[in-house]
Parts: structure tokens; C-alpha cells; sequence
């Protein structure tokens, strides 16, 4: 270790603590502009360098004013969760062990502990136990990896080895969405060669849910290999799917059932929200998102499958210089990348600190204060347009020019940060719950702020 390494660190653990410590007073917004910051961290490349120590007082500097207190109590413009403070050390321990979490032979540790946390969250999630799981960059990549084994099922059931051969010349796979499906799955599907546009949208219900009826109308009138893609949690409203019709449907006809469950999932790890995701223990795969509603740092989604042997096929590559250990877990079987880090465990930090009841007391707490915000602003005299069922809310100011100017002075005021949306062809300000550091006067503060800025 370099001896100034030491040092280093202990100024870098005082330039975050400073850093975190100022969320609770300081605007939401980000404070300096591109052009400033630009000024501050750009210029030449030099040619001999400068010193670490300078180079991180700079970041620092210029990371008080531009960034945005996203990872802060009163942010609510995304469904974006903060880091709790188990997963923030042990994201720091993580990068310091620097581990390539690919392979056993490359580091023990990691994969052993990317086991037991995929094991805690399906106890979480209520899976079944024989699902197969890998840790991803985030929700997109879940979703890709996910629809990359139901490609590999589908065609090499149908007499096609697609990772072998590719699709030219393949049985065509038909994919059938929610109408309301998130970009990210037709982002996977372009990655996938399935194509984006090939896929038939079905019908959603008043609150963003996949009609059950035209769904099954729709598989009975399908020919060959197919994909459904179903959503628990409606990025908009919140709403779930009716993965029990769903499931049902899908097992019927032979179809594969994929899930995008980036934060509604975990609705299932609260004893008085799981109903809503009853039945997507049938799902074939489910994606989700760990720094949402798991509150962990980014660079971490999962993906679960219920056909392992699809999961490993669609990722698994050989070369002469890998030995599988064949007693031990290799995580690269299960995920599109190889060298990457041991993202799995922030995600084991953040579980254990929490437990079982301090996780579902999270999810309620959010979605309590989620109607929370929906019942002050309507009482103000405000409509909201979904029903509350997670943590999402819609609220529309008036006309859209009115919704628009209350949604900019809410950013401009700072106590919290909300962003705009347009929902069933209605401009509508998004509020959504997500941190595990809001407390109910954190809500207090931004309702407050949100009727001030309504009313000039």
C-alpha cells in the first residue's frame, strides 16, 4: 500500500461525512450549473499530473454544489432510494478489497455472498427457492438477461440453438407487452435482436394495468414461440398487473413470463402489501432494481429465473483458462458481464442491517407516506389521478401550463424535488417514495412547500 494511501482515505471519509450531512439543510437541486462545473473540474490534461490529494479536493468541492441530494430524504422525483448506511460502508469496503466478482477461483468471498443474498431475497420476494438469480448493473440488464433466457428456451424447444446460430433463419419469437411497459423492456428486446417494434402492445385498464382478458385473447390467437411481458409496479401509478390471470394464462399457452418488477416487487416483503404481487411466484423471470426501494448504492439490479438451465445458456462462455470449481457458485454463469465488481455486497449489507421486519416496516412507512401526500393535496383542493396502492402519486395542479410552473418552483424552492409526467394524456406532477431516511416530517416539509408553490 502506497503510504499515503491512509491519509487519502481519512480525507475522503471527512469530505462524505460533510457531504451527507448537508442534505437535510441544503436545496435538493443541484446548486452550480454544467458551465461552472466545467470550470472548476475541466482545462488541459496536464502532463505530469497532480496529486491525489488535490484531485479529490477538487471533487469534493465541486461535488457540494453539483449534484443533486437524490440519496437525501426529500426527493421524490424518481423512484430512487437513498443508500443505507450499511450498504454505503460496505459499497466503500467493496471497492478497497477490489474484487472481480466473476469467478470463485478469482475471490471466495464474493461469490459466496452474492449466494446467500440471492437466497434472502427470494425468502423476501416469497420465490421459489429453485429460482435462479444474478446480479446486474441495474434493472435493464436484469430485464436483458431475463428475455435472454426465454429466447434461449423458447428456440431451442422449438429445434434452435440461437446462441450457437444466432436468428438468422430462426422461428420467430412473438412478444406480447403491457401497453404501459417501461422503455427498458424494449431496450432489452433491441438488444436481444427481437426488435422493439415487433411486439403486440395489449390494453391497459384506468390505472395502467395489463387487461387479463385481452391478454388471454391474444395468446389463444398466437402461432409459435412466445414472450409476455408483465409489470408489477406501474412506474406512473404504481398499479400491478393481475399476475394471477397472468401467470395462469401464460402456463396455459406454453408462453414464457417475464416480470419487470424494478421496485413494486418488494412490495411482497410487507405482509400488507404482498396481495398486490400475488402470483408472480409463477413468473419464469423477474427483473428488479436494488437502489430503489433496497436502498443501495447504483451499479446493482438482479434478475431471478425459474428455468436455470435456460439462465446458464443464454450466458454462460467458456474459455481454456477458466476452471470451474464445480463444487462453487461462478457468478458469471448467470449474467451477461465478466469482470465486474462484488455488487452483491451492499445488497447483503443492507438485508442484514434491516432484518425481515425492519425491510417490510420500510416499504409501509413509503407507501403510508405516499398517501399521505395524496390525501393533503387533494383536501387542498388538488386532483390526484391514480389510486395510492404503492408508493407512486399523480397530481395535476390545474391546466398543464399550471401543473408545469408549480412542478419548476418546487425545484426552485429546494425543501424537495418532484418531477413531471404525462399520464393518460394529463400533465401531472410525480411523486414518488422511495428513501429509507424519509420521516413523516420530511412529508410535512414537502407538502408545505408544494401548496406554497401552488398558490404563487
Amino acid at each position: 500500500m502506497h503510504a499515503d494511501t491512509p491519509s487519502l482515505l481519512a480525507r475522503v471519509q471527512q469530505y462524505t461525512s460533510d457531504w451527507l450531512q448537508s442534505i437535510d439543510a441544503r436545496p435538493v437541486r443541484a446548486l452550480a450549473s454544467a458551465s461552472e462545473l466545467r470550470d472548476a473540474l475541466g482545462g488541459p490534461l496536464s502532463t505530469q499530473g497532480v496529486s491525489p490529494e488535490s484531485v479529490i479536493e477538487s471533487l469534493a468541492k465541486a461535488g457540494l454544489r453539483g449534484t443533486v441530494a437524490s440519496a437525501g430524504p426529500r426527493y421524490f422525483g424518481f423512484v430512487v432510494g437513498g443508500s443505507l448506511p450499511a450498504a454505503l460502508a460496505a459499497d466503500w469496503l467493496t471497492s478497497a478489497w477490489d474484487q472481480n466478482g466473476a469467478f470463485f477461483a478469482l475471490s471466495p468471498l464474493v461469490p459466496v455472498v452474492e449466494q446467500i443474498t440471492g437466497a434472502w431475497l427470494r425468502e423476501l420476494a416469497a420465490l421459489p427457492p429453485t429460482m435462479s438469480f444474478g446480479f446486474t448493473t441495474g434493472c435493464q440488464t436484469a430485464t436483458f438477461t431475463g428475455l435472454a433466457a426465454a429466447r434461449h428456451r423458447l428456440l431451442l424447444k422449438a429445434g434452435w440453438n440461437v446462441e450457437a446460430d444466432g436468428l438468422f433463419g430462426a422461428p420467430p419469437i412473438e412478444v406480447l407487452v403491457s401497453d404501459e411497459a417501461h422503455y427498458t423492456i424494449f431496450m432489452a428486446l433491441r438488444l436481444l435482436g427481437l426488435g422493439a417494434n415487433r411486439v403486440q402492445r395489449i390494453p391497459t385498464d384506468e390505472q395502467g394495468r395489463m387487461r387479463a382478458d385481452l391478454l388471454i385473447a391474444a395468446l389463444r390467437a398466437r402461432k409459435g414461440p412466445c414472450i409476455v411481458c408483465a409489470q408489477a409496479g406501474n412506474v406512473n401509478t404504481g398499479a400491478v398487473d393481475p399476475l394471477v390471470e397472468i401467470g395462469e394464462a401464460a402456463k396455459e399457452s406454453g408462453a414464457w413470463l417475464h416480470v419487470d418488477g424494478a421496485f413494486g416487487l418488494w412490495a411482497a416483503a410487507s405482509p400488507n402489501h404482498a396481495a398486490l404481487v400475488r402470483g408472480i411466484e409463477r413468473a419464469d423471470s423477474i427483473a428488479t432494481d436494488a437502489h430503489k426501494w433496497l436502498n443501495v448504492p447504483y451499479d446493482s439490479g438482479i434478475v431471478f429465473c425459474a428455468d436455470e438451465a435456460a439462465h446458464r445458456g443464454a450466458m454462460s462462455m467458456a474459455a481454456s483458462y477458466i476452471v470451474a470449481t464445480k463444487t462453487e457458485r461462478d457468478p458469471h454463469e448467470f449474467v451477461p458481464d465478466e469482470s465486474r465488481r462484488g455488487r452483491a455486497i451492499p445488497v447483503y449489507a443492507a438485508l442484514r442491517s434491516m432484518g425481515r421486519a425492519g425491510f417490510a416496516e420500510l416499504i409501509d412507512r413509503n407507501c403510508r407516506q405516499a398517501l399521505q401526500f395524496a390525501v393533503a393535496l387533494r383536501a387542498a383542493g388538488y386532483e390526484v389521478l391514480n389510486d395510492v396502492v404503492l408508493n407512486q402519486v399523480l397530481v395535476s395542479f390545474g391546466s398543464p401550463e399550471k401543473t408545469q410552473r408549480v412542478i419548476a418552483a418546487i425545484q426552485e424552492d429546494g425543501t424537495c424535488w418532484c418531477g413531471g409526467t404525462v399520464w393518460n394524456g394529463r400533465t401531472a406532477m410525480r411523486i414518488s417514495v422511495c428513501n429509507w431516511s424519509t420521516t413523516d416530517e420530511d412529508v410535512k416539509k414537502s407538502i408545505d412547500a408544494m401548496l406554497r408553490a401552488a398558490r404563487t
